[in-house]
């Protein structure tokens, strides 16, 4: 497969949720990437045919993720083509799919989209304008690369492609930067709580304010250890948060 069809192939894929639908999901984007793979191998109708079909049925995965696989079924469809041997695509892209749409649930939707929101929403309060570029700057490259690097590893490895996936342990890194965002959020409370202008009902001395703000986050701390998702205590924060802001709701 020359550079261009693969370029190609790659561009098409950015582009799979476009076709998104109730009945088969993501299965028209699937097929619309892998047309230069029948151009560029010159197949028989029959055997076009027998592509295509396969493609238009159930697909859905993560987005960020249809990249890595569409590599892998290119290799495959390209070796099947060549040694006429059966690679059973379709078992193979169910396999796949199910697994890349919780990999990229829990890194993307989870943990790695919050934390931008975050660091963007503390910029935003501190009056800087960068607020939404540096949510840009933190969120796309990292989807990006992984669509990328997921694509070249999946072609240059096939049915093997999801070593590369694997290999990067995004469910543990999501963790680690759940855990960030936690940080910045009772950062940014105590910084809030520097006059106690924000804490409701408070007239006390800035040291108390600051042991309640301490309070707050060994709070979140227990209620992780009582198994309490992280993503409910950042959203739970976030509507703290907008209470508090709200100058009604001090009165």
């Amino acid at each position: 497969m020359n550079r261009t069809t693969l370029i190609k192939i790659f561009l098409r894929s950015l582009f799979i949720h476009t076709t998104l639908n109730f009945r088969r999901m993501q299965n028209l984007g699937f097929a619309m990437a892998v047309i230069p793979v029948i151009k560029e191998l010159r197949l028989q109708q029959k055997e076009s045919q027998r592509i295509l079909t396969t493609h238009v049925q159930m697909f859905n995965t993560h987005p960020y993720f249809s990249a890595p696989i569409i590599g892998s079924i290119v290799r495959l469809e390209e070796e099947q083509a060549s040694t006429g041997e059966d690679r059973n695509t379709s078992a193979i892209k169910q396999s796949f799919m199910a697994s890349y749409a919780a990999i990229g649930d829990i890194f993307f939707w989870g943990a790695l989209r919050p934390f931008a929101s975050i660091f963007a929403a503390v910029l935003i309060y501190m009056g800087l304008v960068i607020a939404p570029v540096a949510f840009l700057l933190i969120y796309t490259p990292a989807h990006f690369w992984v669509r990328v690097k997921g694509f070249i590893e999946g072609y240059r490895r096939g049915k093997k492609g999801f070593e590369f996936i694997r290999s990067m342990d995004l469910p543990s890194v999501a963790v680690k930067i759940r855990w960030i965002s936690l940080i910045i959020l009772a950062g940014m409370l105590v910084w809030l709580s520097g006059g106690g202008g924000y804490w409701p009902f408070i007239k006390a001395p800035g040291i108390i304010v600051k042991l309640t703000a301490l309070a707050t986050v060994m709070l979140c701390f227990l209620l992780i250890k009582k198994g309490v998702s992280q993503m409910y205590i950042i959203y739970g924060a976030v509507v703290i948060f907008l209470l508090f802001s709200w100058k009604g709701f001090l009165i």
